[in-house]
């Protein structure tokens, strides 16, 4: 990760994972190989069938790299989770994830794809609802850093209702608002009963949404994982979620939230808690690979952790 790599280091190391038949995990988080470098790695996964999981993220990879990406994991059965975050993207008209879309109905290995900073509108989250339909391989989404509003999360819902693999999902830094958090809650108290973890870290929502995802946890037995940081938490927010953790619904680790009371009125303080708090960094006391503060890995582990 971030070691200067640019697109002649990103083909030299594409191609000799050609003939690789030992390495499982590979990050290049950071190395700025471009859309060249994608290019070869893509090619890779055409031959390489070891190699189950790869981070490209920050990698500056193209359009046309990404494209590339998509097409090639419609026919790989080897790469079980692949990050392919803040790719550098022109146009507005999600072409990205309409193919990440049609690979995913394709693609029946998959378990994990990062799609942070994508630009992915309602537009492009339709797509990938459109996929998730078919699709019975996926477990963890993150589609985080992205324009998705509670427009988007109409679809999301939707196919909540009958899709039944996906387990985590990271929505963090959208524009849900309570309307989106409300469209959510309801899948999951009526319908759905497969997800486990929920990410909506700073996503604009209010005590009315955050309170009926809480409400949604008291009728949900398998949702056991919530992120709330970063909202604009009222009274009744903080009674609700104090609630849950003082009734042993919502376990301290698998929250970012700690209740707390001040002359007698309930407060949320912060937690490190996340789904990949620790991915990028690791903290200089404690365990870096504690599973409260990578609780998605945990939850879905696929290939070996760094």
């Amino acid at each position: 990760m971030f070691n200067d790599i640019g697109p002649k280091g990103g083909e030299l190391i594409a191609k000799a994972l050609h003939k690789d038949t030992t390495l499982k995990y590979l990050r290049m988080t950071g190395n700025k190989i471009e859309n060249k470098g994608g290019m070869f790695f893509a090619a890779m996964l055409q031959i390489n069938s070891t190699l189950e999981k790869l981070d490209l993220g920050d990698c500056d990879l193209g359009m046309q790299s990404v494209i590339a990406f998509a097409t090639v994991l419609t026919q790989n059965q080897t790469i079980k989770g692949i990050t392919l975050n803040r790719p550098i993207l022109y146009g507005e008209q999600d072409e990205s994830t309409v193919h990440l879309g049609h690979m995913l109905k394709e693609n029946h290995w998959l378990a994990e794809l990062h799609m942070s900073k994508h630009d992915v509108k309602n537009c492009g989250l339709k797509h990938l609802c459109d996929a998730l339909y078919l699709n019975r391989s996926l477990r963890y989404l993150d589609v985080s850093c992205n324009k998705i509003t509670h427009d988007g999360m109409v679809f999301l819902a939707a196919v909540l209702k009958s899709n039944t693999t996906l387990e985590v999902i990271d929505l963090s830094f959208n524009r849900l608002e309570n309307a989106g958090a409300k469209n959510l809650s309801e899948t999951l108290t009526s319908h759905n009963r497969s997800l486990k973890a929920l990410s909506v870290v700073s996503c604009s929502i209010e005590g009315e949404g955050l309170v009926a995802l809480s409400q949604s946890m008291k009728t949900n037995p398998i949702l056991s994982n919530i992120y709330i940081w970063g909202n604009k938490f009222d009274e009744a927010t903080c009674m609700a979620y104090a609630g849950l953790i003082q009734m042993g619904r919502l376990k301290p680790d698998n929250t970012d939230v700690e209740p707390f009371v001040v002359d007698g009125h309930v407060y949320l303080a912060e937690v490190s808690n996340g789904l990949k708090k620790h991915y990028y960094w690791t903290p200089t006391y404690g365990n870096a690979l504690c599973h409260s503060s990578n609780a998605g890995f945990s939850l879905v582990p696929v290939g070996q952790q760094l």
